[in-house]
């Protein structure tokens, strides 16, 4: 089959070195890539965010298959447009793709099915949101109600946080995904990152993980988008998984299908976990970056045939082969990450590093110039490695990242720690 995947990031890289194992996949393409993704499949220069163009290449290049990997060409109905096209597609549609790109519109799904969530507030206009906070009082969680790739989420500890950060949302900061604002009652617990295929009626539960959101050690420094995971994640016990099934996926994915936007596609659900009971934080619509690399990590080649049962509706007939093992991600960034960062340094010491199932380095910010690999975004390189048990992962993954010379990066020492 030839496949197209679409996206730029470590997401799309793991992805696309899981699907190349397998023997069904005989071309491989990624639009856009990056440099790394070009050692193991071919790069296409086209916009993933214009439906037509996508439609357009894939009839070309006689594609039978599209894996959408970020979620902004989702939101915006890449997915309905190869649909229309004829062309098999994994990801859900604009419709379904509301779940990620509107917060409120996951609350108003949570309220129909009585799904375990933070009490919340839904705002157009900064005074009603700061009158809100000031009568909830902190801690208390602000949120773009829109796409914010994984930025737009503050924790505020105090109130004049808070009222800074709506100031921040309502003024532009965050673009249009801050012109409305949820405010949510602050969660305590454990987060796990629980990863549910579906195919619009059945579903299939394909791992667990865990990742850090915080810029440095210790879980301190501003949210990111990742800065490491592991996979499996210890407080996913077999009871919190069954829980977390019977009262927040199943009737969601069931409500989706009442509402006629059935759900196809992978359903990140992002959960806080304390004394045995999941609550919903939020859905994501697509693999999370850096949990994906984990998880392919742990699943190799039977992504694709998953991935395609999914996309083709027979999803009760797939299962998972799971390996009784661990996998650890540790992400290196660009200094001043997640704020301003400089592009155009130069990475070295990658030559050499191992590359087996035991042992990956997932680009994703990066860029070949004059046989050089340079650093061309925040989140730059994912040294991605498993092991018979975690420790083993983490002590293999910092030693890949050890061999790595690029002084104008940095990265967290304490990847795992909390399972540890």
């Amino acid at each position: 089959m030839n496949i197209l995947i679409l996206g730029s990031g470590g997401r799309e890289h793991a992805l696309a070195w899981a699907v190349k194992q397998n023997p069904k996949c005989d071309r491989l393409i990624v639009a856009p890539g990056n440099a790394g993704i070009s050692q193991i499949a071919e790069c296409a220069d086209i916009d993933i965010m214009d439906g037509g163009a996508v439609v357009e290449f894939a009839t070309g290049n006689a594609v039978d298959f599209v894996i959408i990997g970020p979620e902004a060409p989702l939101a915006a109905g890449v997915a309905d447009r190869l649909r229309d096209a004829g062309i098999l597609c994994f990801g859900p549609s604009q419709a379904a793709a509301q779940l990620e790109a509107s917060k409120a519109f996951t609350k108003e799904i949570c309220a129909a099915v009585n799904a375990p969530t933070a009490a919340y507030g839904h705002f157009t206009d900064a005074e009603a949101a700061k009158d809100y906070v000031r009568e909830q009082g902190a801690p208390i969680v602000v949120k773009a109600d829109g796409l914010a790739a994984g930025k737009g989420v503050i924790m505020a500890m105090d109130v004049d946080t808070a009222l800074a950060a709506i100031d921040d949302m309502f003024g532009g900061d965050f673009g249009a995904a801050g012109a409305e604002v949820v405010i949510e009652e602050f969660m305590e617990g454990e987060e796990a990152s629980f990863f549910v295929l579906c195919d619009g009626e059945n579903l299939l539960l394909i791992g667990t993980a865990q990742d850090h959101k915080r810029a440095y050690d210790g879980d301190k420094g501003p949210n990111t988008g990742g800065m490491g995971a592991y996979s499996p994640a210890p407080v996913m016990t077999n009871a919190v998984i069954a829980k977390t099934m019977d009262e927040i996926v199943t009737p969601t994915i069931a409500e989706m299908a009442r509402r006629g936007m059935p759900f196809q596609g992978v359903l990140f659900v992002g959960l806080m976990i304390k004394d045995g009971q999941p609550r919903l934080v939020e859905y994501n619509v697509r693999f999370g970056d850096p949990e994906c690399q984990v998880l392919m990590m742990r699943l190799g080649a039977q992504v694709f045939d998953l991935l395609q049962a999914a996309a083709e509706g027979r999803l009760d007939q797939a299962q998972v082969n799971w390996a009784d093992d661990h996998a650890l991600t540790v992400v290196l960034a660009a200094d001043g990450y997640p704020g301003a960062y400089e592009k155009g340094s130069v990475i070295d010491g990658l030559d050499g590093l191992p590359e087996d199932s035991t042992h990956m380095l997932f680009h994703a910010g990066t860029a070949e110039k004059d046989g050089q690999i340079i650093a061309v975004g925040g989140r730059v390189l994912a040294a991605t490695a498993r092991g018979a048990t975690l420790a083993e992962a983490q002590a293999r993954a910092y030693a890949m990242v050890d061999r790595i010379d690029w002084p104008q990066g940095f990265c967290r020492r304490d990847i795992g720690w909390r399972a540890l």
